[in-house]
C-alpha cells in the first residue's frame, strides 16, 4: 500500500466504522429471538494455526509430525468462522451521477457491518486474504485489515479456509463467469456454504444515458463511443441478465447463495437478509 493510500485510509476507517457500527445497530434490532445452536458433538478436527489463534490451540503432537504447527478444534468450533471478503479492484471505485457512494465504499460498510454483527452474536470472523480472525473485540483490526488487503483482480485469492466455515463475498462480479464458477468451486470444495452479493450502481442496472456517449474503462479497457447508447439499451440489459443467472447458477450448484444489491438502496435491507441467512445456515448443521 502507497504511504498516500495509507493516509486515505487512516482518515476513512473511523467514519466507516462509525457507519457500519449504525447499519448494524439497527439490523440487530430488527432480529428477534435469535436461536443459538449449542456445540453438539464434541468431534476434533485439525487445521494449519493461522496468525491471531490461541497458543493452547495447537496440538503439540501433531505438529511434531509435521513441518507446520496445528491447531486442534471442535467441529462445531469452526462453524462459527464466517470468511469474509470485498472486491477492491479499479471497477468498484466508481459511481454514477445517480447516487453518491462508490460500490466499494458500500461493499466496506457491508463488510464491516456484517463483522458487527457476528461478533456480537459471538461468531469469529475472518477475512480472506487477511492475516488473522477476530473475535468479541476485534473489529477495529478487522477494519485497519480490510484497507489493506491486495485490490486483487475481482475474486478472492485462492486461501486454506476453516472446514465447514461460511463465506460471504461482496463484488460487482462482473468476471467472466467460468473464472468466478472456478472461484466458488475451489472455496465450495472444502465443505464451505457462502452467499455472493452483487453490488452494482443503479447506472450499471438500467443504462439511463442517451444520444452520443464515450465509455471508459476503469481496468485498462479500451475505451467506446457509442453514438446512439439508446440502441443499445435491450441488449446491454440483456447481457446484464443472462450474467446475472450465471451467478445465480454458479451459486446454486454449489450450494450457496446469490443477491443484487443497488447502491441506491438502503443497506440495512440486504444486511439483515445475509444475517438471517448465515444464521440458518449454523442451524442446519
Amino acid at each position: 500500500m502507497s504511504a498516500r493510500a495509507a493516509e486515505a485510509l487512516g482518515a476513512r476507517l473511523p467514519a466507516l466504522q462509525v457507519a457500519a457500527n449504525r447499519v448494524a445497530a439497527s439490523v440487530w434490532q430488527g432480529v428477534h429471538g435469535r436461536r443459538r445452536v449449542g456445540p453438539g458433538d464434541s468431534v476434533w478436527q485439525y487445521r494449519p494455526y493461522m496468525q491471531g489463534d490461541e497458543t493452547r490451540r495447537i496440538d503439540w503432537r501433531k505438529s511434531a509430525m509435521g513441518d507446520e504447527l496445528i491447531v486442534r478444534e471442535m467441529e462445531w468450533e469452526a462453524a462459527q468462522t464466517v470468511c469474509l471478503w470485498r472486491d477492491a479492484s479499479p471497477s468498484m471505485l466508481w459511481h454514477s451521477k445517480l447516487v453518491n457512494t462508490q460500490k466499494r465504499e458500500r461493499a466496506d460498510l457491508l463488510l464491516v457491518a456484517l463483522a458487527a454483527l457476528l461478533l456480537r452474536g459471538g461468531e469469529r470472523v475472518r477475512l480472506i486474504g487477511g492475516p488473522r480472525s477476530v473475535g468479541g473485540g476485534g473489529l477495529d483490526r478487522l477494519a485497519d485489515d480490510l484497507g489493506r488487503l491486495d485490490p486483487g483482480d475481482g475474486l478472492p485469492p485462492p486461501a486454506d479456509l476453516p472446514r465447514h466455515a461460511r463465506v460471504v463475498l461482496f463484488g460487482d462480479f462482473l468476471t467472466p463467469p467460468d473464472a468466478i464458477a472456478a472461484c466458488v468451486g475451489r472455496i465450495a470444495s472444502q465443505s464451505i456454504r457462502g452467499h455472493l452479493v452483487q453490488i452494482l450502481d443503479p447506472a450499471e442496472v438500467a443504462l439511463p444515458y442517451h444520444g452520443r456517449i464515450r465509455f471508459t474503462g476503469l481496468e485498462r479497457e479500451a475505451s467506446a463511443l457509442v453514438p446512439r447508447v439508446d440502441g443499445l439499451r435491450d441488449a446491454y440489459r440483456q447481457r446484464l441478465a443472462a450474467q446475472q443467472d450465471s451467478l445465480t447458477a454458479i451459486a446454486a450448484s454449489a450450494g450457496w447463495e446469490c443477491s443484487l444489491h443497488r447502491t441506491d438502496a438502503a443497506p440495512e435491507t440486504v444486511l439483515l437478509a445475509l444475517y438471517l441467512a448465515l444464521s440458518g445456515d449454523r442451524a442446519r448443521r
